[in-house]
């Protein structure tokens, strides 16, 4: 258990939260659950509020998630993921040169803007900050290579803010709802199958998290819940009511990463991010709707499974808006684990070399000026 003056801090941002959800259920907004909390405990955070989150809440929050989505993996919808094996290539290429252009339009902004910080260091701020994907992960690759790592965290932080808040209003806006492509394996609530899934769903996200896996407690119960839907045997729903209080401990673990500190942290760069993430709403949504048309599937399906979002926020909004919940898991979960194994080398390739040539021009100047 947390020390008690954390377990006050955590309990009153929680309620918090519930207080935003229940009025955001009161307003008929998207995603009541996840959008009301994210937004409530942001900006109490921002103006100086003690909030305060529970990392096990958290990891129960994606446990929760990954186990639901996995339940949508009926062999059919298998059979069509697998189909679409060319179009999740294409929207990883997609991502990987898109997070590297909006890198270099960072860098192209702000290079100049910020002397005191050694270019070496701000190539790689400006290049891991535009990564699409894996937030703390991207956080931690440019630690290793001198990246100002406060900035790049800020950036996706602020990335995963403005696409959770707008996407979703934007398709409440339009009416996209309800186009689910198929039901799910399971959608009567078993306690004796449910204390299963918990148990199995539990071992797979251990497992994970011992083998040094990202998002362990979201992608080890997804596999496992995955392996019994596939199988035949979804074993039992989960109950609306769990899915509901998931999207609220993952929306406060985001809220309370904003701080008063944080607007004050180059509040150009923060700027200049907001307003690249809409851009790349937008040309996402463009690509999307290519997709959409090559593949037969909805663009709005198209949309969340291309998004520069995250697993959990869009797998989120496409289950509450039934819109195609596997094939948009599909896509973000190839998209995550390509841009953690390519990102990092990609990086070394692009620029490894040009630092080290950049080296060796000055080491001649410096013996002269000896």
């Amino acid at each position: 258990m947390p020390p008690f003056r954390l377990t006050l801090r955590v309990v009153a941002t929680l309620l918090l939260a519930l207080v935003a959800a229940l009025a955001c259920l009161a307003l008929h907004t998207p995603l009541p659950w996840m959008i009301g909390p994210l937004l409530a405990v942001s900006l109490a955070s921002i103006v100086g509020a003690p909030t305060a989150s529970y990392t096990p809440l958290r990891n129960a929050g994606q446990w929760a998630i990954g186990t639901a989505l996995g339940l949508y993996f009926t062999p059919q919808m298998v059979g069509l993921v697998a189909g679409l094996w060319w179009a999740i290539v294409l929207a990883i290429v997609w991502a990987l040169g898109l997070g590297w252009l909006f890198g270099r339009w960072l860098h192209g902004l702000h290079a100049s803007k910020m002397p005191h910080v050694p270019e070496h260091s701000m190539r790689a701020t400006t290049y891991f900050a535009g990564a699409i994907g894996g937030a703390s992960e991207m956080t931690l690759l440019a630690e290793r290579v001198g990246a100002r790592t406060d900035l790049v965290a800020a950036a996706h932080s602020l990335r995963l803010v403005v696409v959770t808040i707008t996407i979703p209003f934007a398709m409440q806006w339009i009416g996209l709802h309800g186009l689910e492509i198929q039901v799910a394996g399971s959608r009567e609530v078993r306690w004796d199958g449910l204390a299963l899934l918990v148990l199995a769903t539990g071992v797979g996200g251990l497992a994970m998290r011992l083998a040094g896996r990202t998002n362990p407690w979201f992608i080890g119960p997804l596999l496992v819940s995955m392996g019994f839907t596939v199988a035949g045997h979804p074993l039992s729903a989960v109950p609306p009511w769990v899915s509901n209080v998931a999207q609220l401990v993952i929306a406060v673990s985001l809220g309370v990463r904003f701080s008063r500190e944080f607007l004050h942290t180059a509040p150009r760069w923060l700027a200049t991010v907001a307003g690249g993430t809409l851009g790349m709403i937008v040309v996402c949504g463009v690509f999307a709707w290519l997709l959409a048309w090559a593949t037969g599937l909805h663009p709005a399906t198209m949309v969340l499974g291309t998004s520069p979002g995250g697993i959990a926020e869009m797998a989120i909004t496409a289950k509450v808006l039934q819109l195609g919940v596997p094939v948009v898991t599909a896509f973000q979960v190839c998209r995550l684990v390509a841009v953690l194994l390519i990102v990092g080398p990609m990086y070394g390739w692009l620029y490894g070399r040009k630092r080290d040539s950049e080296g060796e021009r000055k080491r001649p100047e410096e013996e002269a000026s000896g």
